[in-house]
């Protein structure tokens, strides 16, 4: 079983980093993209299983890089998930009703956010689900059990 790819489009290196810090602990393989122009160009050489979008980038902006990814037949199912400073009740109404986000995260955001929320599209990660499945086999008995 190979790891979930998840794409991080954000126009602040030290956000991705962050971002990929919280992830890879938990098991996920995160790729960064820095700005607008650059997250389409990745996403669409080689699609993620999920995309982790900024809207407010000075070179394209994060609704303009969602549009163009739900407009590609290979990544307009992928879950995108905004990841943004816009914190306005009114952006996140935006976002998840009219545009169709699949989740609306406001910086600044707590690790258990950004985990949980990315759980929900992909499920846990490979690390765990192996650590599950070894904790499993060691519930069944054996020696230790009898007698």
């Amino acid at each position: 079983m190979t790891k979930k790819r998840i794409l991080c489009i954000e126009d602040h290196p030290e956000m991705i980093e962050l971002v990929k810090l919280i992830l890879e602990r938990r098991g996920f393989e995160v790729h960064g993209a820095v700005g607008g122009k650059k997250g389409i160009e990745v996403a669409t050489q080689d699609p993620p299983d999920l995309i982790l979008l900024d809207l407010m980038m000075p070179d394209v902006d994060g609704w303009d890089v969602f549009r163009q990814i739900k407009a590609n037949d290979d990544l307009k199912d992928r879950p995108v998930i905004i990841i943004t400073a816009k914190a306005q009740g009114i952006d996140r109404v935006l976002g998840l009703h009219i545009a169709g986000v699949d989740d609306y995260i406001t910086k600044p955001f707590g690790p258990k956010e950004l985990v949980s929320s990315v759980e929900r599209f992909l499920g846990s990660s490979v690390a765990e689900s192996a650590a599950d499945e070894g904790a499993g086999d060691r519930d069944q008995g054996g020696p230790a059990d009898e007698g």
